[in-house]
């Protein structure tokens, strides 16, 4: 235990208390000479009584303050949980279509580099839906780098 010498409206207190809490200790004592002193007039014990009551309410208003904010913390929370979740699932959604179209067009090519060139000249569309599918690929791979 430790003492702890402390004044409050001029009058000194010897206080013990854990140790390694004195700091502590002063500073609070500090705040109830301050409230002390805003007190004009009446005797010591008016000035403490009512310097307590006025510590007494700002305590209980900071506590209002507090369970008031606590439900809109918890909301918060919630809410960035939900959004973290649904980010990781479009996430790994785009993953797998980018795997699933670039799949498909390894076998697009699989299949254009064993098919006979006449076959393939005589079918333009098929150099098309390669190129619509190389650009989805692209687009798809863009967004990819943009994730953080």
């Amino acid at each position: 235990m430790a003492d702890v010498k402390l004044t409050i409206a001029g009058r000194p207190y010897d206080v013990h208390c854990a140790d390694g809490q004195e700091a502590q200790l002063v500073q609070l004592a500090s705040v109830v000479d301050e409230k002390v002193r805003s007190m004009p007039g009446g005797t010591e014990i008016r000035q403490m009584l009512f310097a307590a009551l006025m510590l007494a309410d700002e305590a209980q208003e900071a506590r209002g303050k507090v369970e008031k904010a606590e439900p809109q913390s918890d909301s918060l929370r919630a809410a960035v949980a939900l959004a973290e979740s649904r980010e990781a699932a479009a996430r790994d959604e785009l993953r797998a279509a980018v795997a699933r179209e670039q799949a498909a067009l390894k076998q697009l090519e699989t299949a254009h580099q064993n098919a006979p060139a006449a076959v393939a000249a005589a079918n333009p569309s098929n150099d098309r839906a390669l190129l619509q599918i190389a650009d989805r690929i692209e687009a798809l791979a863009a967004k990819v780098e943009q994730l953080p």
